[in-house]
């Protein structure tokens, strides 16, 4: 049973290999700090943080973000090492919370590999803070526990380091949010700083290999906002879209599959010159990339990370001269000559003519900034390659198999209610690093759409994101099994199953919930002792080496309890060995499991069939709305496009 601490109260680890994950609501910073046996921190070395994210035995990620995943192994720690402490930071940025007390409380917990939570922590009564100690891990008598703290510090980083013993904690502290706020872990960059011209060139991250060459999934935390990768998912479902936080398997690597280069990519196509007193012309794929491919993806990701800035800095003027204004107003107020009369009106008057005009100036250069996004989304759109392209992209029409992995899949859009028809995709990499979430739960819609409705939506939804990844792996390079225990979506499913591109029938009732489960455990289990033992080619000659997934209809209906443990186990160990899960679910239908399944619901990626603001960036924390998919009214494209991948399949590709 997972044990559920109160500050000060401590609880044994069964074992060292652990995982710490944390939710936040909004973007923060999750550190760790070693301490020797006086809990003292002895330098900067001992410290890992966003630009120093790796020691022996311990890996935090390397941005802020809504939710964490930590890696600790206590058995591969120096032996000088007693202490691990947990540290949590607001970002420094404009636009975000100062204190804790503008976020929800913290919740942080101890898990196993096996996902299995050990103990948990909700740290409550934060007020001033801005940087706090969560847990910490500590050496008592060759054993290892954990303590929750939840220690605040008004001071933020610097005073937290300060405690600990660390000489230079100021330096280290200014360090870290410098590393924050240039985003090492972004998939994309900050743009250079625009000529005048209004010429961009972004470029890419630098490499930085994960173990077994995969990159680390991202993380999303249900029943708040979600970062992408880069935002990241708060609400509802286990960050990120372009935004996946990264967590646990490894340094988050953005860099093109099996690039691995010191040179620099070549530059970007210039754009045609601009008349005098205009902008530049956007070009399709500006950016910085191997090929057109890359350029694109890191110029819709540039596109996503103008717009998040664009908006706050309109946003952060709006406070500026509201705030003014209330000054400006409480001052007259203030003064018992001035709140009566003609004075006290002209003062009033002035205040509010004031606001408007900073309000007005904000908005002139919103919208200037904007146009140019729209216009540069007017030329991207139509240049994007199937895999990035909306369904009704031309580019379908013309679709053929592919004979390699694109970089990334496209889910959706995403968008601000500044501007709610410029739209951003939402780019995913490929792999996938988590699984997906297709929340049926009538809470979407406020109660306006039929439940039965609403759930043939969700299930529609996730047969248009299968579809579009068996569409751009090659040819038999992508499974997909469904599990539909009461064949409620036998509709659904149609497009898939008259195509005759699933791997099986659908699974209906226990036994077949039972057996899809079995099989792919069973080649999880099979494909990571391999790995571990460095035999992969000891693995049996019948093993379906594709990329597996599996989608999961009208959860917890025919799962009993061993069920339900395989599909966590999928959840958090199938993604590194290529079996990914989708699941089309209203979590509250599984509420009677309690928080046994909470795990599972934040190792996924929440998406909807309707829209909703549920996505949040990981530099300013807006709030997104995200757009599912949507095919064109009357479209016989997916059915088109599902027909030439099981054609390619008949003929090997060719």
């Amino acid at each position: 049973m997972t044990a559920e601490l109160v500050r000060g109260q401590n609880h044994p680890l069964p074992g060292t290999r652990l995982e710490i994950r944390v939710s936040a609501g909004k973007p923060i910073v999750a550190g760790a700090t070693l301490g020797d046996d006086r809990g003292r921190v002895p330098g900067a070395e001992w410290v890992a943080h966003p630009g120093s994210p790796t020691l022996p035995g311990l890996e935090v990620s390397r941005q802020a973000a809504a939710d964490h995943r930590l890696a600790v192994d206590l058995g591969a720690l120096p032996d000088t090492v007693h202490r691990v402490s947990v540290l949590l930071a607001l970002p420094v940025a404009a636009g975000g919370p100062a204190s804790f007390r503008a976020l929800a409380a913290p919740f942080v917990a101890v898990t196993g590999l096996d996902g299995a939570e050990v103990a948990s922590y909700t740290i409550t009564d934060l007020d001033a803070e801005s940087a706090v100690v969560a847990l910490e891990l500590y050496r008592r008598q060759g054993a290892w526990k954990v303590r929750a703290v939840g220690q605040g510090y008004a001071g933020g980083l610097a005073e937290m380091l300060t405690d600990q013993g660390l000489p230079q904690a100021r330096e280290l502290a200014d360090a870290i949010d410098d590393a924050v706020a240039q985003g090492l872990a972004r998939s994309v960059a900050a743009p250079s700083p625009r000529p005048a011209d209004d010429a961009r060139v972004r470029t890419t991250t630098e490499d930085h290999g994960p173990p077994h060459g995969r990159p680390a999934p991202p993380v999303q935390r249900p029943g708040g906002e979600t970062p992408v990768q880069p935002p990241v998912q708060q609400s509802g479902g286990g960050p990120v879209p372009p935004g996946d936080t990264p967590t646990g398997g490894g340094p988050v690597d953005y860099t093109h599959p099996g690039r691995r280069t010191t040179a620099p990519p070549p530059p970007p196509p210039a754009a045609p010159p601009a008349e005098p007193g205009l902008p530049a012309q956007p070009v399709a794929g500006d950016a910085t990339g191997w090929s057109l491919e890359e350029r694109l993806y890191n110029q819709v990701w540039g596109m996503f990370e103008d717009l998040a800035r664009t908006t706050a800095a309109y946003r952060s003027a709006v406070d500026f001269a509201d705030s003014r204004m209330e000054q400006e107003l409480d001052k007259v107020l203030d003064d018992p000559r001035s709140r009566i009369g003609g004075a006290g009106d002209a003062a009033r008057e002035s205040a509010r003519t004031k606001h408007a005009d900073l309000v007005g100036q904000a908005r002139a250069a919103l919208d200037r900034d904007l146009s140019q996004l729209a216009a540069e989304a007017d030329v991207v759109e139509p240049a994007l390659p199937p895999a990035f392209a909306a369904w009704g992209n031309p580019v379908w029409h013309a679709y053929r198999a592919p004979m390699e992995i694109p970089m990334a899949l496209r889910l959706g859009d995403l968008h601000l209610p500044e501007r709610p028809d410029l739209r951003i995709p939402m780019l995913v990499r490929l792999p996938l690093e988590r699984g997906l979430w297709i929340d049926s739960g009538k809470a979407l819609t406020n109660h306006r759409t039929d439940s039965t409705a609403l759930r043939r939506l969700a299930m529609d939804t996730a047969v248009a994101h299968a579809a579009r990844l068996l569409a751009v792996y090659p040819a038999g390079e992508f499974q997909v099994h469904v599990i539909d225990p009461a064949g409620s979506a036998t509709a659904a499913l149609a497009p898939l199953v008259s195509a005759g591109v699933l791997a099986g029938s659908p699974a209906a009732g226990a036994a077949g919930v039972s057996d899809v489960l079995a099989r792919l455990t069973q080649r999880v289990d099979l494909v990571q002792m391999a790995i571990r033992g460095g035999a992969a080619d000891a693995l049996p000659p019948d093993l379906d080496t594709a990329e597996q997934l599996l989608i999961v209809n009208d959860f917890p209906h025919g799962f009993d309890d061993r069920a339900v443990t395989r599909l966590r186990y999928l959840a958090d160990e199938g993604p590194s060995v290529g079996v990914h899960l989708m699941m089309v679910a209203d979590r509250e239908d599984a509420a009677e499991y309690g928080p046994l399944l909470d795990p599972l619901w934040r190792a996924l990626l929440r998406l909807t069939p309707v829209p909703d603001d549920h996505l949040a960036d990981p530099w300013v924390g807006h709030t997104w709305t995200y757009d599912p998919p949507v095919l064109p009214a009357g479209s016989q494209i997916l059915r088109q496009v599902l027909e030439q991948v099981a054609t390619a399949r008949r003929t090997g590709g060719r």
